[in-house]
């Protein structure tokens, strides 16, 4: 390795951020209790309020946690890394697609045939390969804070999971195992599922990494391979698309066969899935190319033409269908998007020519798994299948671009385009539920040690007095109240993701308090079993902004059964956002939360715009601003 590049590994390896913080308890359960006052009734905030005093009282049960945490900050590199990761996916026992692994869609591609296809799917893994160079040697250059407290230095250590990490399902709990050993590179190989099948493909041979047209020519002898019907193995890809508890069992059935634990080994130890599609034969809109990445379609398509325990899976579909579905526990949205944007420069930047002739070296033909099935394996398919199935029919998914104006148009108001966002989608909420609810909003915790994300709870009192006077029929608010509360809630909801992004937020450390408690044997605090706190976690509102610099969106399903996903993707002139929801829950639909935000965007420009005149007006702007306006419906 080149001084130059030592010098680069050196900087993100012996990368010395701050360790991320403890936030003071009082300051949490004051936080924690302004959070949830307008969103439960009265009376129960009343006893809330009294459990939480109880909680944080001088030589309380709260001071006694709170010292733990703070001894085990002292302990380790980040205090809260193993207890969040637990909670948010390694205990959770739900299905991956849909409810847990978030995709991202790439721009639809027009392939001529097949050929086109593979070749398409060969640049794509000699990018892959060089993007992992590019992580195995430190090589990446350090991302640094954008928005709010831009230029900080951000940890890379999830960059270093993209391609090592595995995801194993257990009874109770999945365990994540990385594999950090980057020198074990030369055993490289990855994992191509075609037609339900799979088959081991080699990107190294005789120490030197397979070219583009060696690549393209081992997916054409796969492509054969996958046709041939007498070897045609059951679709055990199915097996990861269900509930952990039960895919853990069915783990359990399978590796009782030494054929089953041999292919099972190489997928674990795999780089990467590659999933060459069929056709979907659906309509190729945002909203289809979304479902089927999150799903495949189910069996009928291509939803067992997947492996959903690795972290990385590209599709490449036969139709021009693509994009990447990633295992969500090892690493965030961000790095996957960084991901997406080299792959998708790297195939869109080298000339259509075929590269590089073939070295006219031989290789060995790529090896298709094999697997002993039994009938009790066999009857595990089927009810896998079904599952898959009725979670396919169960996604309401819309993918809506709003094109009237983008983040161009927000910063002009000198306002957060972040935040203005999430104003909106909570107008949008309220327009169809007449209420706000707890809302989940991702802020990176990178500027830390190993940081990975913490809260910002969106729904602010602030956001609350804000949307009640858009929503007032009687038009009692002026344009000027209506534009004051709309900057006390884009000020709120700033200050919030400020606290979040610099570590002092409350969900992490309330996480960390009923960890420990439980650590230490403790009955559960009453905080933590009071109704006010349990609702307070049911996130009907999931959010996240996902920027792409490159033509691509990302989306996810609800957390919940009655709720929202909602990705969003603000570019210059437009936004895309990715909404789902479960058709079996009759209190959500994705049309309809769609045009409400649609309208909450039209009526909070419409709003600035009236205020913009009326300021530059100064006449007649006394009289304009005390009459009240009926707001654009």
């Amino acid at each position: 390795m080149s001084t130059l590049k030592k010098q680069a590994a050196r900087g993100q390896d012996s990368q010395v951020l701050p360790k991320v913080p403890v936030p003071p308890l009082k300051q949490t359960l004051d936080t924690y209790l302004k959070c949830v006052q307008h969103l439960v009734k009265d009376e129960q905030f009343k006893k809330t309020k009294t459990i939480v005093e109880k909680f944080g009282a001088p030589g309380g049960v709260g001071e006694v946690l709170q010292k733990k945490l703070l001894e085990r900050r002292d302990k380790t590199a980040n205090w809260v890394y193993d207890y969040w990761l637990e909670d948010m996916y390694l205990n959770n026992r739900l299905a991956l697609p849909v409810n847990s692994s978030p995709a991202m869609v790439f721009p639809k591609q027009t392939f001529r045939d097949q050929k086109d296809a593979l070749r398409f799917a060969a640049r794509l893994i000699r990018g892959v390969l060089e993007y992992k160079a590019l992580i195995d040697v430190r090589m990446l250059p350090v991302d640094v804070a954008r928005g709010q407290l831009a230029g900080t230095p951000l940890c890379m250590k999830q960059y270093y999971r993209l391609f090592t990490s595995y995801r194993y399902p257990g009874l109770k709990t999945d365990t994540l195992k990385v594999d950090m050993n980057t020198t074990s590179s030369t055993s490289e190989h990855m994992i191509v599922a075609c037609k339900n099948q799979f088959f081991m493909l080699d990107v190294v041979a005789n120490n030197k990494q397979l070219n583009e047209t060696e690549i393209l020519s081992q997916l054409e002898k796969i492509m054969k391979m996958s046709e041939n019907a007498e070897e045609k193995h059951p679709p055990f890809g199915i097996l990861t698309s269900d509930d952990r508890t039960e895919w853990a069992q069915a783990r359990e059935a399978l590796i009782k066969d030494q054929t089953n634990q041999d292919s099972l080994a190489l997928i674990e130890s795999s780089i990467c899935v590659v999933c060459l599609d069929e056709p979907c034969g659906l309509p190729p809109s945002d909203t289809n190319r979304a479902l089927m990445m999150l799903h495949g379609g189910g069996c009928e398509r291509n939803g067992a033409n997947r492996w959903y325990d690795k972290s990385m899976q590209f599709v490449v579909g036969m139709d021009g269908v693509c994009g990447v579905v990633c295992e969500h526990s090892p690493f965030e949205g961000i790095v996957m998007v960084q991901c997406s944007e080299f792959l998708m420069k790297h195939i869109t930047g080298s000339p259509l020519r075929m590269v590089q002739p073939s070295s006219g070296r031989a290789l060995s033909p790529p090896r298709r798994l094999l697997w002993k099935c039994n009938s009790h394996i066999q009857a595990l398919l089927g009810t896998s299948g079904d599952r898959l199935q009725r979670l396919v029919n169960n996604l309401d998914m819309d993918v809506f671009t709003f094109e009237t104006y983008g983040k161009e148009f927000i910063k002009k108001q000198k306002m957060s385009p972040d935040g203005f966002i999430q104003v909106a989608l909570q107008l949008a909420f309220y327009k169809c539920r007449g209420r706000l609810v707890p809302t989940y909003e991702s802020a990176s915790l990178r500027r830390f040690q190993e940081g990975r994300v913490d809260n910002i709870r969106s729904a602010t009192p602030d956001v609350l007095t804000f949307v009640k006077s858009m929503a007032d029929e009687g038009a009692t608010f002026t344009d000027s109240e209506k534009m004051k509360r709309l900057k006390d809630a884009l000020k709120a909801q700033t200050d919030y993701t400020i606290a979040a992004i610099t570590g002092m937020a409350i969900d992490n450390h309330l996480l960390g308090l009923l960890k420990v408690s439980k650590e230490l044997k403790m009955e559960r605090p009453d905080i933590f079993c009071d109704e006010t706190y349990l609702a307070s976690n049911h996130f009907i509102l999931s959010t996240s902004q996902v920027p792409t610099t490159v033509e691509m969106f990302c989306c996810y399903g609800p957390v919940v059964p009655n709720g929202y996903g909602t990705c969003y993707n603000p570019q210059p002139h437009h936004i895309v956002f990715s909404v789902s929801s479960f058709w079996e829950n009759t209190e959500t639909s994705s049309a309809v939360f769609v045009k409400a935000l649609n309208e909450s965007l039209l009526e909070i420009r419409d709003l600035c715009n009236r205020s913009a005149a009326a300021a530059s007006q100064p006449t007649e702007s006394s009289q304009a601003a005390s009459q009240p306006h009926k707001s654009g419906k």
